[in-house]
């Protein structure tokens, strides 16, 4: 890998070292390189008060809305290439129960690219007490912007995205996954959903602050959010759903995110084709919320995590936990952080200045 010194695994784990030290994060992962094995580097504990065991680099971290284009997208494009899916397939053709409402007429690629009208995040759990009933449920409220194509990221489009993915796809949407992408790249050990008691875990939030206040805020009883569990999505709706959802509920390894990442470089890789990795990660919409591939946020984003070591066509995603990857077509290095931020408690931690910093580290003074 060009670029690959000892003195780059060195600073990252000092950068790395001093993020634990300053009470940043209990522990972070890191991972990165310009080909199929990349350096990686562990500090600190997954767990506050854990004894020092095994080796950190191995930890799987609750990856977040990492989910949506690992799992979502990438399923998408197979489902695509098999002829089961069409980008623009209006949801109605996927979910009866969008059939004649405003929802039902939002394309699959709409969904993909957040320009779908739709809120960012409503408590799914306080308005239906049966999972099942999720699509029916937001069927029946009005979109708030489609037609007018503004980028609004929505976690709720990859959760309705999930659920027409089962549909299509005649299995569970984590099913769809092993079977589909993690037996093929051979990541059993390093990607999956509800992982067991045979993984290393890192430590989540032991009590759902952030989302009782959400709910309260909206009128909604915050009892009603699913309680958090080792082991378990911090995302409320994706404990809802089984811990298996479109917007999160993934684990794994930094790793996992690595090799799947790589896949949507230029030339594709084991799974994707060449032309599945320019569709999803081109820039397909545009405005004041972001620059959106399928699934993907572009660096050229106004404010994203990318930072100035990145050129404007790297795309990557970032997870509320404290995850993020990035790769860049320029070179073709990625880059993944994994980090238990709110663990044993939410805290308003920003990881971005910690995650530009990291790029320009790993990368070193050649792009």
């Amino acid at each position: 890998m060009a670029g690959r010194s000892a003195s780059g695994v060195e600073a990252v784990n000092a950068l790395l070292g001093r993020a634990v030290g300053a009470g940043l994060t209990p522990g972070a992962v890191a991972a990165w390189g310009r080909g199929s094995s990349p350096e990686v580097v562990g500090v600190g504990r997954t767990a506050v008060g854990e004894a020092p065991a095994g080796d950190p680099r191995s930890s799987w971290y609750d990856l977040a809305s990492l989910t949506k284009p690992l799992v979502v997208t990438t399923l998408c494009l197979l489902a695509r290439r098999r002829g089961e899916l069409d980008l623009d397939v209006p949801l109605q053709d996927l979910l009866e129960e969008t059939r004649g409402r405003a929802l039902g007429r939002v394309t699959v690629a709409e969904l993909l690219t957040h320009t779908a009208g739709l809120p960012d995040w409503l408590p799914l759990y306080a308005l239906t007490s049966n999972p099942r009933e999720v699509a029916a449920v937001l069927a029946a409220r009005p979109l708030e912007a489609h037609g007018q194509p503004p980028v609004r990221y929505s976690c709720l489009g990859f959760i309705l995205l999930g659920i027409a993915l089962e549909r299509v796809g005649g299995a569970s949407l984590d099913r769809l996954f092993v079977e589909g992408v993690v037996e093929p790249l051979g990541l059993e050990d390093e990607l999956g959903f509800v992982p067991g008691p045979e993984r290393r875990v890192a430590g989540g939030a032991a009590f759902a602050s952030v989302e009782r206040e959400l709910t309260a805020a909206l009128g909604e009883d915050p009892e009603k959010v699913p309680p958090a569990a080792p082991g378990r999505p911090d995302d409320g709706n994706a404990r809802f759903l089984g811990g298996v959802a479109g917007n999160a509920g993934l684990f794994g390894s930094a790793v996992g995110v690595y090799r799947l990442t790589r896949e949507y470089l230029p030339g594709g890789g084991e799974l994707l084709r060449p032309d599945e990795a320019v569709l999803a990660t081109r820039p397909g919409v545009a405005d004041a919320g972001g620059v959106r591939g399928l699934g993907w946020q572009l660096a050229a984003s106004p404010g994203c995590s990318a930072g100035p070591s990145l050129s404007g066509a790297a795309f990557g995603h970032v997870g509320f936990t404290g995850t993020s990857v990035w790769a860049d077509p320029a070179g073709a290095p990625t880059l993944v952080l994994l980090a238990n931020r709110h663990h044993p408690g939410h805290r308003g931690v920003d990881f971005h200045p910690l995650r530009r910093r990291f790029h320009a580290v790993a990368l070193g003074p050649q792009r």
